[in-house]
């Protein structure tokens, strides 16, 4: 039961995100286009999204999921080097690429070398970034 849960938590997080051009890269990277032809639309993709969220993370602190277990605590809104450098190379990649993580694997299901591509890249990036971590506090340890 939970498999069929999941399964159809993802195909509606990935239908809303085709349904809002999330997985449009052009409508992305004009999102991101500050000085040029800007397109405000996701603004409200990202409140529709934060507003809820806001709201769910309240009602969950009170209740238990029907599936058993616990829901996940907030994480702590601490700001280190880790939490800059990942939004960073996070908005580099998605202003570079018009996508992230999300939109990219629900992009697979119509096709196209861009997200097969970008999803290569993403894979390869999160096996490289434990060891980048290991290298970039060796080198905060030496200094």
């Amino acid at each position: 039961m939970r498999l069929l849960i999941a399964l159809g938590a993802g195909a509606l997080f990935g239908s809303g995100l085709h349904l809002s051009g999330m997985t449009d890269t052009a409508k992305v990277q004009g999102f991101l286009d500050f000085f040029g032809a800007w397109d405000p639309t996701l603004m409200f993709v990202m409140g529709g999204t934060i507003i809820p969220m806001f709201i769910a993370w309240r009602v969950a602190a009170r209740r238990k999921p029907l599936m058993g277990g616990d829901f996940p605590a907030a994480s702590d809104p601490v700001f280190d080097r880790s939490l800059i450098l990942g939004a960073v190379l996070f908005g580099a990649g998605w202003g570079l690429v018009g996508l992230c993580p999300g939109p990219a694997i629900a992009s697979l299901s119509y096709g196209g070398s861009g997200g097969f591509s970008f999803l290569g890249a993403m894979v390869l990036g999160m096996l490289l970034a434990p060891r980048a971590r290991q290298w970039l506090d060796r080198r905060s340890a030496v200094a």
